[in-house]
């Protein structure tokens, strides 16, 4: 399913990056209300994670559009400091929202597991 998806972002990798950068950027930095809850004490956490994860998905997927080598290393450390320089943001732009290293380890918690499973699609491709 997720290769499927992949392909299918082929054609679209730039403007795709770009709108999700731009949505997460702006849903990282805006005012936001109240979120519905998934009922857990870490719904936030979770939210990080995923996003973060899809994330990676589409920068690797640009990236490998590009031909760059060491691919995943490259998505990998682009995301992860994507992450922490919003972080950085949220404390110094905003006065609603605040610089959580937690967030920060739900972000790359996401971005390690999209590259295992990018990892593993890969495996599956060459046997």
């Amino acid at each position: 399913m997720i290769t499927k998806l992949l392909l299918a972002l082929k054609k679209w990798a730039l403007p795709v990056l770009v709108l999700y950068a731009l949505a997460l950027t702006i849903g990282s930095l805006a005012h936001v209300g109240n979120l519905p809850s998934l009922g857990s004490s870490f719904d936030d956490k979770i939210v990080h994670f995923i996003a973060y994860f899809i994330f990676t998905l589409v920068v690797f997927n640009y990236c490998k559009e590009l031909k760059i080598s060491h691919v995943m290393l490259v998505s990998a450390i682009g995301v992860i400091l994507y992450g922490i320089i919003i972080e950085v943001l949220q404390q110094v732009m905003t006065s609603y929202r605040t610089l959580d290293i937690y967030d920060a380890l739900a972000n790359t918690l996401g971005v390690v597991f999209a590259i295992i499973i990018i990892r593993f699609i890969n495996k599956l491709k060459l046997k």
